[in-house]
Order: C-alpha cells, then structure tokens, then sequence
C-alpha cells in the first residue's frame, strides 16, 4: 500500500515516514505543494497525507485542483493550524480527513488506515508466523490454537515483529510504530512492553518466539517449533 506524504518539516516527515513503513506501507515524501501536487498526478496512491502550510502551494490548493482534476485519491490533510473554520475548509476543498498537530501517530494510522476502509483498498491480512496467528480485523491471537490476549499495545507490537518476517528491528523503529515518533518517555518502554509479550506468547509455550538481537533490538523467529505448555 502506497502513500504520499506532503510535509515540509524535514524532521516530521522522515520520523512519520519512518513509523509509517514500520506500519507495512510504502510511502514517498517531499516537502512541496507543487512536487506534491506532481507526484500526485503521475501515480496511483493509496491515500495522501497532505500538510496545509506548505512553500510551492499550499495544501487546500493542491487539494483543490486534484478534485477539480477529477481525482479522488483519499486525502488526511495535517496541520498546526487548529479550529473549526480550518477543518472546514479543509473539507470544503475535497479533504476526507483532517488532523491537528500535535497528534499521536497511532490516530493517524488509525485514520489511514479507517481512508483505506473506506475506499475499499484495505484488506487487513492475517499474519501467520510459526503456530502464532494475528488477525488484525478481529483484534485477535493465537498460539498453538490457545488464544491470547493482548492489550492495544501488545497487539501492535506483536503485528510490527511477526510482519517482519524474522528480520531484526531496532528499539527506535519499534517506539516510532508502537509509541509514534513524538514519544517523549523512556525508550525502555519498549523493552518492559516485550517483557509483557514473552509472558503471554513465549513463557506458556515449549519454543520462545521472540529473541533480542543485543545492541540493536528484537526479531521473531520465524523457524520457532510449535509447542505448547
């Protein structure tokens, strides 16, 4: 699933871009209304993130002349501004969603995701890795056909480490996709939250699933037996 995202914070964009394909998107950034409004015409996005205040042309302009084109590419307009006359406009100029910084970015998943829904791109898959099974459209995991059950959190983490497919990820890449690039605690959160998941996935079974890779962060293995305890 492929995104654009329009923003002209540098940093704010690399760190939603970041967290975003720890999320299993693909997504492109630039930092102008015009190369936005371009890159938007030559591909066939999923949904684009479009900040407001952008240099080039600014967002409900390019909003605009995408559905003035006829283009109806799902957009989530992103802004510093806030009120109700902002959100409308925003809207009135063909946005189907609209966020006000600052925002935590497992809303704005959410609502990405919520766009995909709606437009019928998003097909929520199953994961399945070794005898664990995740189905994110109905919240629900088993191991070795016992269920667990995860809290919101877990969850997430637990889908960013199994859609991994047995590759190493690091503890920031996890905070951004968990915990969103604006996290301001402790990057031991991440390390207590797998804690937790060992308990519920790994403990009550014969083969642990979830291994730390020292100094860099954690992986799944993908070749774990299937066991029960």
């Amino acid at each position: 699933m492929r995104l654009l995202l329009v923003e002209d914070e540098e940093a704010l964009a690399s760190s939603l871009a970041t967290g975003l394909r720890g999320e299993g998107f693909e997504v492109d950034v630039c930092h102008d209304g015009l190369d936005g409004l371009w890159r938007a015409r030559e591909v066939d996005y999923a949904v684009i993130l479009l900040d407001i205040l952008l240099p080039g042309m600014n967002g409900y302009k390019v909003c605009r002349t995408l559905r003035d084109e006829g283009r109806s590419t799902p957009i989530l307009m992103l802004t510093a501004k806030s009120g109700l006359h902002d959100e409308v406009e925003a809207l009135e100029t063909g946005a189907d969603d609209f966020l006000t910084k600052p925002f935590s970015f497992l809303v704005l998943v959410a609502r990405v995701r919520a766009l995909l829904r709606r437009s019928g791109a998003l097909q929520p898959t199953v994961v399945t890795v070794g005898d664990v099974v995740l189905d994110p459209a109905r919240r629900t995991c088993t191991r070795a056909g016992a269920p667990i059950e995860l809290t919101p959190r877990e969850f997430t983490l637990l889908e960013q480490l199994l859609r991994a497919e047995g590759r190493t990820l690091s503890r920031q890449a996890l905070l951004d996709a968990v915990w969103g690039p604006d996290h301001l605690g402790s990057s031991n959160v991440c390390d207590v939250y797998i804690r937790y998941l060992r308990r519920k996935v790994d403990e009550p079974f014969a083969t642990p699933m979830i291994q730390t890779v020292r100094g860099v962060g954690y992986r799944i293995a993908v070749d774990a037996a299937v066991g029960g305890g």
